[in-house]
């Protein structure tokens, strides 16, 4: 008789049940969150598991790598909808979540997930290390925060270098405010210079990955946002057609039927939330920065008349991600005249 196991993941102990494909509760459990002793607790029923299922999250993908080296079948399910399907349950606990994971494994009521490889999440690691720029930002406006009551009004930032100077001229004659802002200016300089080193090893992987010389062959595409699709979508062959890249990254409008009422709202924003930044950012520096024409400037530009800026953004991010993934599968460059 073939049999389920859910398992609700929490940081560190993780509860287990499996089932029967007639329903019926096998064995319930805790353990501590880690594949060996996860494995161990399954390890009797190991001839007769069909499949093991958790929701997808931050361990996530570690575990269910793990596990399926041990020789389970593991699935990595859908956690939005899952949460839907627990909420309708009378009694929320971490006991009675695993036993309606293993419930939807065994009703197949579930959304499997992609589960990325080790790679893709060491150089995702290494992008979101450069998250560093929104500290970067935030220290700047500190330093001009801590001025203005003083009725000192710093030029806009161009530099660290014309930025910190600038702030040292202005507080010369304060010691108590010279010693304020030094210390500010000291910990944004050296955010500075790692934000800069993060960037040089983020070139020198792009310059080394043939997939993203060709990304960066699209006008607006650097080495960053071209890392960022790579390591998101990690295998553009699970994509049957491309356009379905842009709904992926949550670039796709939802929308609200029922009855008479019909409405279309702002973008899903499912999926991965930093790929789905450069690629608005990248669009961006396409519809206001690159001038040489193309195809999909000239649509974008059109776009943005009819709808305005935001809505053009949006929309030629959601091109840009189905061309990269063309480009990417047919191992082919940007062209201009057809985009």
């Amino acid at each position: 008789m073939r049999m389920f196991a859910g398992l609700d993941v929490g940081f560190k102990r993780t509860s287990v049940c499996v089932v029967e494909e007639t329903g019926k509760i096998v064995w319930r459990g805790v353990v501590d969150t880690h594949p060996e002793m996860i494995a161990a607790a399954l390890h009797r029923w190991r001839g007769e598991l069909a499949k093991v299922g958790l929701e997808s999250g931050s361990m996530s993908p570690w575990l269910a790598r793990a596990l399926g080296a041990l020789g389970f079948a593991v699935v990595c399910m859908d956690a939005r909808r899952a949460a839907d399907a627990i909420k309708s349950r009378r009694v929320k606990s971490d006991k009675a979540d695993a036993y309606a994971l293993a419930e939807m494994l065994r009703t197949g009521w579930y959304s499997a997930v992609h589960v990325k490889s080790e790679a893709s999440h060491r150089l995702k690691a290494l992008l979101g290390s450069r998250e560093l720029v929104r500290a970067k930002r935030a220290l700047g406006n500190q330093v001009q925060g801590v001025l203005r009551p003083f009725g000192i009004r710093l030029p806009s930032r161009q530099g660290t270098k014309k930025f910190s100077t600038a702030a040292h001229h202005a507080v010369r004659h304060d010691a108590m405010l010279n010693a304020s802002v030094t210390a500010l200016l000291e910990a944004l300089a050296a955010i500075e210079a790692q934000i800069a080193r993060l960037d040089q090893q983020l070139k020198e992987l792009a310059r080394r990955s043939p997939v993203c010389w060709r990304l960066m062959s699209v006008p607006g595409v650097g080495p960053i946002v071209a890392l960022a699709f790579v390591a998101t979508i990690e295998d553009v062959g699970r994509f049957r057609r491309m356009r379905d890249i842009g709904a992926y990254l949550g670039l796709t409008p939802k929308r609200y039927q029922s009855g008479e009422t019909d409405v279309v709202l702002g973008i899903s924003r499912q999926g991965d939330a930093m790929a789905r930044h450069y690629l608005y950012e990248a669009a961006n520096v396409l519809l206001t920065t690159v001038r040489s024409p193309s195809a999909l400037k000239s649509w974008g530009l059109r776009v943005l008349k009819r709808r305005g800026p935001k809505r053009a953004r949006v929309a030629v991010a959601r091109k840009l991600a189905a061309l990269l993934g063309r480009i990417w599968k047919d191992e082919t460059h940007f062209d201009a005249a057809t985009a």
